[in-house]
């Protein structure tokens, strides 16, 4: 297994509110995480301290054999053989660490998490100064979303490493999906010191930028992040909202074509869409919204963009073409259908109904 370098991505949608008439949609916002785990080596129990007190010499060496041979077993590539050895260890003798650890690699890397957990868990009991143990009960905790659990067990890890380079980035990704940024900040900014050319942890460093409102060290970030990584849609969708957010909509605009190139999608052109209202492309706005909605029909910021956009037309005509009224609301009562929870929507269909 692999070590994780974990990536949150909070992509906002946004739909337009450029027209006198439709500023009140100002400010409807939605941020959607996304995380991505890179490689990461095998956890191990490499630590030197023993836990508290020891127990006879029989019952400390019971389980090895069958240990070791679990081991053996994973190295050669079987690991569902080498996981029910490790089981077998675990019976033998429960208080075998590298053996709940072992059980917990693979089980973790199986996608059988709330397994890992329950092995990594008893590791980190059992061994109070083993690192590996509770950093890796963080990682769990973290992907089965216990994010508050997970924080104090990464808070537990940095108290037996204060400088490991993961431990603060994940420290930061967990507080940002909890949605505490001002308590990732000090974490984000310590993984970039202890390892500058790190491009997923610029990508987070960024994400704790945008979600405090420092929306030009965001790009910063971002940018710096483009250049040390492989370009990819979450990355440039975030840089493009950042752009997006200090008004810097040409550049916004350029930064969505190079992600709609690389991989079409709602949310591409949803933010597209935006882009192009704000710089006064009205119809292209309309046809970036109106392919969101194709591609997937329960994008609702899609369905708003639409929305707004042939409420603009109508107003742009005189107020005549009743029939562009009636298709704006019934875009954006479709929104509401999808999430009720949009109260500058539900104003603006009162308005005009």
């Amino acid at each position: 297994m692999q070590r994780p370098g974990t990536t949150i991505l909070p992509t906002m949608r946004t739909a337009p509110h450029r027209c006198f008439a439709i500023a009140i949609l100002a400010g409807v916002l939605a941020a959607t995480p996304a995380c991505r785990f890179l490689d990461r080596p095998a956890p191990g129990n490499k630590s030197k301290q023993s836990r508290a007190g020891r127990v006879p010499t029989d019952q400390q060496t019971a389980g090895t054999d069958t240990m070791n041979r679990a081991r053996i077993l994973r190295e050669q590539g079987l690991e569902q053989e080498a996981l029910a050895q490790f089981e077998r260890a675990i019976m033998e003798n429960p208080l075998l660490v590298g053996a709940h650890m072992g059980a917990g690699e693979i089980n973790l890397k199986r996608g059988d998490i709330e397994a890992a957990a329950e092995n990594f868990g008893t590791a980190a009991r059992l061994e109070e100064n083993n690192f590996s143990a509770q950093f890796w009960y963080g990682v769990a905790l973290q992907e089965l979303r216990r994010l508050d659990e997970a924080i104090r067990q990464y808070l537990r890890a940095l108290r037996l490493r204060p400088d490991d380079f993961q431990a603060n980035s994940n420290l930061g990704v967990a507080y940002l999906q909890a949605g505490e940024p001002g308590e990732a900040l000090p974490y984000a900014q310590r993984a970039i010191e202890l390892n500058p050319n790190d491009g997923p942890s610029r990508t987070n460093l960024g994400a704790v930028y945008a979600a405090l409102g420092q929306y030009e060290n965001a790009i910063t970030e971002f940018q710096q992040a483009a250049e040390l990584t492989d370009l990819s849609p979450p990355l440039l969708l975030n840089l493009a909202d950042a752009y997006g957010r200090m008004k810097r909509y040409d550049e916004m605009v350029n930064t969505l074509q190079e992600v709609i190139r690389l991989e079409p999608s709602a949310a591409a052109y949803e933010r597209m869409g935006s882009g192009l209202f704000r710089v006064g492309d009205y119809e292209g706005s309309l046809g970036a919204f109106r392919k969101a909605v194709e591609l997937d029909e329960r994008h609702y910021p899609a369905h708003n963009g639409v929305g707004v956009c042939l409420l603009r037309d109508w107003m742009a005509g005189g107020q005549e073409d009743e029939a562009l009224k009636r298709d704006a609301l019934r875009s954006l009562r479709r929104s509401l259908q999808i999430e009720k929870n949009q109260p500058k929507v539900l104003e603006l269909v009162a308005r005009f109904q």
